[in-house]
Parts: C-alpha cells; structure tokens; sequence
C-alpha cells in the first residue's frame, strides 16, 4: 500500500515551533494550494491543508519561512480524532516527511 503526498503552494500563516511534553518539535501549518483548473465563474480555486511538520523540518521551516513563501511538501496523509465538548471530529493532515523552500513572498516583491 501506499500513502505518499506532494503538495506546492503558500504557507498562510508564519510557521511556530512549539515542543511536546517528551521533547519533541512540531509545527502545524495551513497551506494554500491552487487547484489547476477553472471553476464555473472562471476562477481558480484553492484548497487550504493542514501539514504537521516534526523536529528538524518543523525547525528549519520556521526559521526560514514566513507567510506567503511557496514551499513544496512531501509527506503523508493521516486521520486523527480530535475532541472537544464531547464532540468527535475526524481531522484529515499531511504528516511532512521532506520540505522544500521554493521562493520567499519578500523575493517575489522586490521584483
């Protein structure tokens, strides 16, 4: 079986380190991705995912990213359950195994 993502796309909001009760770093993510194709109104949509990045990825990408940076991600896909006032909710996020630093938003606007 197989569980491999590839994503490209915009973090939409500056990435934070925070660390769990045994050590471990992690960061959660939203990042936006554009779909290829037009909709109706001839406009592209976009698909906001949730990426959890652990130790050393979730370190370097907040040290090096901001908003607005593209980033490729590879990773997986992972369901969890998440709850809260004893409502359940199925939580669907790409666990990155790899991080790529494509273009900074700063880059982009000093052109």
């Amino acid at each position: 079986m197989l569980n491999q993502s590839i994503l490209v796309g915009r973090i939409v909001k500056d990435p934070e380190v925070r660390e769990t009760e045994n050590g471990n770093k992690v960061t959660n993510i939203t990042l936006a991705v554009q779909r290829p194709y037009k909709n109706i109104n001839g406009e592209y949509d976009t698909d906001f995912i949730s990426c959890v990045l652990w130790k050393g990825v979730a370190e370097s990408t907040a040290e090096y990213c901001k908003k607005g940076d593209l980033i490729g991600i590879r990773g997986r896909i992972q369901t969890r359950v998440n709850e809260t006032d004893e409502v359940r909710h199925n939580l669907m996020e790409v666990v990155a195994e790899r991080v790529t630093f494509l273009s900074s938003k700063r880059e982009d606007e000093a052109e």
